[in-house]
């Protein structure tokens, strides 16, 4: 194996590792509602998820397009740049993830490979028109939209159901609840899964497997597919927890509005190739769903701090990849990239060990929220 092999080996398994980060930090946009009102136990909730992750990322590939081409000029990107951008991400992702925050995926992968490719090229090679109009437009509007579906489809809910009994009305919003998230699940793969694949299509590109302008091989699908599907199973256990327990306390007939305004949304944007961050739209729809029902609790507070997350997310990430480049470019060759490989799988390594000390997990997700992520164990003792 060449060194150009081995970089480019490492940048392809860097992006599948990215896209596993992007599943499990995910999941909760799918699936936090109907684990908090019921509707699925944790378990089954995850595996469904990941099962339909995997069949929507097949549906489409409007969203790799933009990420391959549609951001930066891929004649200034090379390996080096690729690797660095996915560092920053990653280490983004892993950052917010161990603090329970529902940051998004997407505009960290984003924002790592445009910092990254600042630093190695300048901003000159920034498709700057395309980045607002493709990833931060829709960004700052798709909140309120989703949001404004999901108050509106809560309202009329609670007022067309307003004469059945409490617990009909509850348990055929359950059940309705299963098909929401199920939709909510593949339009996630259709979105998410392909932005790795249009990353790992830049490296083909940069290393000149695949000419300019090339669209992502039936491998790379693949791989992608089940790399996020894999992430997916094993549960965003902290995310979930925030999302679901966090922002509202949600009942079934909300649960099953924000996850259709989720759903929505997210497909409408996959079908002009907007890479839309499937975070905003989950958060904003549970924040409808709390607005849209009389006398609901929403944590405006806690919805403030996950929106300081969504803020500071491309930058970081993108001074984060920078960095990144920086210290692979001063090293030099094969060993700048593997001493960033190695740095990242290190992070990750303690990022996990710290996250089990005390660990958020499928039985006490659901625990009473009491301010934080992480259940007093004492509540968990009570939940069991």
């Amino acid at each position: 194996m060449t060194g150009n092999d081995l970089v480019l080996a490492l940048v392809v398994a860097t992006a599948l590792g990215f896209d596993f980060t992007n599943g499990f930090h995910d999941t909760g946009n799918a699936m936090a509602t109907s684990i908090v009102t019921g509707a699925l136990r944790p378990r089954v909730a995850v595996a469904v998820s990941a099962v339909l992750n995997l069949v929507g990322a097949f549906l489409s590939t409007a969203v790799a397009a933009t990420i391959a081409s549609g951001l930066v000029d891929s004649g200034d990107v090379t390996l080096t740049v690729v690797m660095a951008g996915l560092t920053g991400s990653i280490l983004w992702n892993l950052a917010t993830w161990y603090l329970g925050i529902p940051s998004s995926s997407s505009h960290a992968l984003i924002g790592g490979v445009v910092g990254a490719t600042i630093a190695a090229a300048g901003g000159s090679a920034v498709k700057w028109q395309g980045l607002v109009a493709k990833v931060i437009v829709p960004a700052a509007l798709s909140p309120f939209i989703a949001g404004a579906i999901a108050a509106l489809g809560t309202f009329l809910v609670y007022r067309i159901t307003r004469r059945v009994a409490e617990g009909p009305r509850s348990h055929g919003f359950r059940i309705g609840q299963v098909g929401s998230a199920c939709m909510v699940s593949l339009a996630h793969g259709t979105n998410d899964a392909q932005k790795t694949m249009g990353v790992i299509t830049l490296a083909l590109i940069a290393n000149g497997t695949l000419h300019a302008g090339a669209t992502s091989p039936p491998w790379v699908i693949t791989s992608c597919a089940v790399a996020i599907s894999l992430g997916t199973y094993i549960g965003g256990w902290r995310v979930i927890r925030a999302l679901g327990k966090g922002l509202v306390e949600i009942e079934a007939p909300q649960g099953m509005a924000s996850e259709s305004a989720s759903a929505a949304v997210i497909l409408s944007s996959t079908d002009f190739g907007y890479s839309l961050s499937t975070t905003h739209v989950a958060t904003g729809s549970i924040l409808g769903s709390g607005v849209g029902k009389k006398d609901a609790e929403v944590r405006w507070h806690i919805a403030r701090r996950m929106v300081t997350a969504w803020l500071f997310t491309l930058p970081a990430a993108g001074l984060m990849g920078a960095l990144a480049y920086w210290v692979a470019n001063g090293i030099g060759g094969t060993a700048g990239v593997v001493t960033i490989f190695v740095v990242l799988i290190l992070a990750s390594v303690a990022f996990f060990v710290a996250s089990r000390h005390p660990a958020v997990t499928p039985e006490n997700v659901n625990a009473a929220w009491t301010g934080s992520v992480v259940p007093a164990p004492e509540q968990d003792e009570v939940a069991s």
